[in-house]
């Protein structure tokens, strides 16, 4: 591989990205440059594109904060993004470049949210062993609550029930279009009184983002005696569904209504997909696990895939020079 080069994303770049990421192996839509740029006025762009003579090799979603390199703050994952046709050499060469190249610009460190496995369409833990030979430390370690949906569906007894409570009470479930009514009475009111705070989307952001990506992000909400009392916000990728938002009234449990939400999820719109991601139930950095939490999610079949976040000082380039016999 000849004459590797490394450089900033620019605006006329925006068709080629786009392209690149939707044939990558270890890409979403999260990485689409309509998704990243919502929330522009936020971030420091500072996305990396790399190249050999002219071809595309790698593109890396990032932006700038002080003297590192975040694989973007914005994005839930993010790291080297490459087609199946890269191979381990060329990751570990092409992250030797990276790690180079941020070095020249002064930046002494570099931030990775690795994708979990589960988001790739192949196989693609090059990254971590580049982020091993480089003596990386593991900063943060998060916890995905993932149901494999290509097995039997196993519920606990609490589940159960609760399924038996939503049809029982009769509710009903209606895919919408407006984010309103979730945001407004469901989603707004609990975390502002759980947690005193805000969904990350605001709702003209998600409103716009459904609008760009209408195929990828879908709300479902549950209706009983025609009031909104539940709903969850997905994010859907090749192989995951995943709650980006789930939210219920304080009639939650007495209605079954987050129970019944799920298992007609699981059994009717996403019976196709291989995973359900509920995401994580820490907080504090990974540190710690909201048990309750955790618990129901877990309580439906979910088993643990972790996520992990690394930090390499970009001076660390030159620990990959001699890997290879």
């Amino acid at each position: 591989m000849k004459n590797i080069t490394v450089r900033k994303y620019n605006s006329s770049d925006y068709q080629q990205w786009n392209t690149f990421i939707s044939n990558a192996k270890n890409a979403t839509f999260l990485f689409h440059r309509d998704f990243m740029e919502y929330h522009k006025d936020r971030f420091e762009d500072y996305s990396l594109i790399v190249e050999s003579e002219g071809k595309w090799l790698c593109v890396v979603p990032a932006n700038a904060a002080e003297d590192k390199i975040i694989s973007h703050q914005g994005l839930t994952y993010g790291g080297l993004v490459y087609s199946e046709k890269l191979k381990l050499e060329k990751v570990i060469l092409i992250f030797e470049k990276l790690l180079k190249y941020l070095n020249g610009q002064q930046f002494f460190s570099f931030k990775i949210k690795c994708l979990p496995s589960i988001y790739a369409t192949h196989f693609s833990n090059e990254i971590d062993y580049a982020l091993f030979l480089s003596k990386a430390q593991l900063i943060r370690r998060d916890a995905l609550a993932v149901i494999d949906l290509t097995k039997q569906l196993v519920y606990s007894k609490d589940r159960k029930e609760g399924v038996k409570r939503g049809e029982k009470n009769k509710l009903e479930i209606k895919e919408e279009l407006n984010f309103e009514p979730f945001w407004n009475t469901i989603l707004l009111p609990n975390l502002k009184q759980k947690h005193n705070t805000k969904p990350i989307h605001s709702l003209e952001e998600i409103s716009l983002l459904k609008q760009k990506f209408p195929e990828k992000i879908r709300q479902f909400s549950v209706y009983h005696n025609n009031k909104i009392v539940a709903g969850t916000t997905i994010f859907e990728t090749n192989f995951v569904a995943h709650s980006q938002y789930i939210s219920g009234n304080e009639l939650k449990n007495e209605l079954g209504s987050l129970d019944f939400l799920h298992h007609y999820l699981f059994t009717t719109v996403y019976q196709n997909k291989k995973y359900f991601d509920f995401g994580i139930s820490n907080e504090n950095e990974g540190k710690n696990v909201n048990q309750g939490l955790s618990y129901w999610k877990e309580s439906f079949g979910a088993n643990t895939v972790t996520q992990d976040f690394y930090e390499v000082p970009t001076e660390n380039y030159s620990l990959l020079n001699d890997v290879f016999l």
